[in-house]
């Protein structure tokens, strides 16, 4: 890897990495705040914020910002997730300058029209629409919701038609002078680009960031809770999602979790995929996942399936969660370790992967990681390891179930928390 990284006076953090075979630049911001920074009145500004960023500022109109980037071929966009946002762009290195400029004066000089902002509402609230339209969308939103109740980690990232509508320009300059802040922020750029030319063109046109918040940034510390949330619609399958507390970015355990997720569901040779799927029959799609947060996690499996196999479905998951917990073969970590190495350098040959990989890495770790350190981490996992992890995930703890469809079949909650538990506690429970 050749990344150079550059804190700026400000504390504006610059990192590169020069690909100079390439023609092209992906390049970016990222703030290390997303919809988890969000105030209770607050909930769903965020997302909101990423789409008004694009709607003008004092010198472009938001035709001007979309016919700039487009006039050289280039592209701009935007993301919000829980804990981050990001606005990128991928252009000609030619053109990264430009690019900067754009960049830079949506994030500083963004004019909230009143006009705009109400246009924009609107636009989101066809978007939440939308995502309720979504089966598989509403039965990962329900999860988060009763696995972290009446917290800002388990709220929809999207907010409410309620809340949306009511929001200010003085709201959204609110929280954006909380969390916009010089020490809080990541420009990376990955591709044919020069690393002093790049900060210098970044600190010239960011000077305008603030460099420590107007309050304190709000963060709450998450705590799991776990449960069961249900919602019967007329569908033709039944999304479910079945989960756990996993682990933190920084905990020992979360690569462990990383190649235990890949075995379990991770691909067409998953356990999973092979017993559900392949020799059962009983659903399309079914994969196992781990998201890690800075302060918790989460392991969960999803599927879908026919209201007729809804009871053979669960069953068979909880016993292969079980058999994790039993037998890990060495066959299955090496080839769990070979596709996320092979994931790991694939993504390193898209310079727009590059970077994003990049600023997650700063954000989480303070550092970019190289390859050879990751590959070192995921050496160190042991059959013992995966199925000590596997038994303190999966047998007697808090499950969070959620599921959406035609759901009449579906065991209660008990049931499976009952499944769930270890041969001993059955015993127990029957004596």
């Amino acid at each position: 890897m050749n990344v150079e990284i550059t804190r700026l006076p400000s504390g504006l953090t610059v990192v590169t990495e020069s690909m100079p075979h390439l023609e092209s630049v992906a390049l970016g911001v990222w703030i290390k705040s997303g919809s988890r920074n969000e105030t209770t009145e607050e909930h769903g500004i965020a997302h909101l914020l990423e789409h008004m960023a694009f709607k003008g500022t004092a010198r472009r109109s938001a035709r001007d910002i979309a016919e700039e980037i487009e006039d050289v071929g280039g592209e701009l966009n935007a993301a919000t997730s829980t804990e981050t946002t990001s606005y990128y762009a991928r252009v000609l290195k030619d053109h990264v300058p430009l690019a900067v400029d754009i960049l830079a004066d949506i994030l500083t000089e963004s004019a909230f029209d009143e006009e705009e902002l109400r246009r924009e509402k609107h636009v989101i609230l066809q978007e939440i629409g939308a995502a309720n339209d979504t089966p598989d969308d509403v039965v990962f939103d329900k999860f988060s919701e009763v696995a972290y109740r009446d917290q800002t980690i388990g709220r929809a990232i999207l907010g409410t038609p309620e809340r949306v509508k009511s929001f200010t320009p003085e709201q959204i300059r609110g929280y954006l002078s909380r969390n916009y802040t010089t020490d809080r922020m990541f420009v990376v750029a990955a591709g044919a680009v020069d690393h002093q030319t790049f900060c210098k063109q970044v600190e010239e046109r960011f000077a305008g960031l603030p460099t420590s918040p107007s309050a304190p940034p709000v963060f709450d510390a998450a705590r799991y809770i776990g449960g069961d949330i249900r919602e019967e619609r007329d569908l033709m399958d039944t999304q479910v999602l079945l989960g756990f507390e996993g682990k933190a970015y920084h905990m020992r355990d979360f690569y462990c979790s990383q190649i235990l997720a890949n075995i379990l569901g991770g691909g067409m040779s998953s356990r999973l995929f092979q017993e559900v799927r392949e020799h059962r029959g009983l659903c399309y799609s079914v994969y196992a996942f781990h998201w890690g947060f800075s302060d918790t996690g989460i392991f969960g499996i999803h599927a879908a399936t026919g209201a007729d196999d809804l009871p053979k479905l669960i069953p068979v998951i909880i016993d292969e969660l079980h058999k994790s917990a039993d037998t890990i073969h060495q066959v299955e970590i090496d080839r769990a370790r070979a596709q996320i190495r092979a994931q790991l350098l694939m993504g390193q040959e898209s310079p727009a992967a590059r970077a994003g990989q990049i600023a997650r890495q700063m954000m989480l770790y303070g550092r970019s990681i190289p390859n050879e350190e990751m590959m070192e981490r995921l050496a160190g996992i042991t059959t013992e390891r995966l199925t000590d992890l596997a038994g303190r995930l999966f047998i007697d703890t808090v499950p969070t179930l959620s599921a959406v469809g035609p759901i009449e079949k579906l065991a209660p909650m008990s049931d499976i928390a009952a499944a769930l538990s270890s041969p001993v506690v059955k015993a127990k429970a029957a004596g």
